[in-house]
């Protein structure tokens, strides 16, 4: 298994993996076992990879099994759930931080292929995107639907990440969560 940032000419496998579990792809029998609600084109994933090195993948055989991502706020800023993410930050503190565009980034979606799950792969692939995230940033943000209790289990339970809040968004409802990279970097 390897774990890296991910390259240009990886894209396609990323997007393999992402159509394979994105809400509008998925099959319904798979959404229990959770899912990515954000869709992403190739020119999206070429700029995250160019602009914000923010694409994180592993790799078993050549094949993309997981991806993290992770970019700045401004990265985030042309989908509306982000800016409206954008538009709370200043209400949240995390650890006595409070939050901005400038400390914080948001951190997600995240993917790992069923028959990878449950293996420690989310906790590797997240320790790899903190330890380069954290270099820039104090704090990670992310969201993650009620909808999908799998993926709010990880994300608290193996990895420790704190719900700062909640919100709702186009009729959905969402946990707002954070995590101070200093954490990860003191080994706590």
């Amino acid at each position: 298994m390897e774990i890296k940032v991910a390259h240009l000419d990886e894209i396609d496998g990323v997007l393999q993996l992402h159509a394979k579990y994105q809400i509008d792809t998925i099959a319904d029998e798979d959404k229990k076992d959770g899912f990515v609600t954000t869709s992403f084109t190739r020119d999206q994933l070429t700029k995250l990879i160019k602009e914000e090195n923010g694409l994180f993948i592993a790799k078993d055989n050549e094949r993309v099994v997981g991806y993290a991502m992770a970019a700045s706020w401004q990265f985030w800023s042309v989908w509306p759930i982000f800016s409206y993410m954008i538009s709370r930050l200043g209400e949240f503190e995390l650890n006595g931080k409070k939050l901005s565009v400038e400390n914080s980034y948001q951190y997600g979606p995240v993917c790992i292929d069923k028959e990878y799950r449950g293996t420690g792969l989310i906790e590797k692939l997240f320790e790899f995107s903190v330890e380069a995230m954290s270099k820039r940033y104090d704090v990670l943000v992310t969201f993650i639907n009620k909808n999908n209790p799998r993926s709010f289990k990880a994300h608290t339970q193996k990895i420790g990440l704190k719900v700062i809040g909640e919100f709702e968004f186009n009729g959905n409802q969402y946990h707002e969560l954070g995590y101070d990279t200093s954490r990860y970097l003191s080994g706590k």
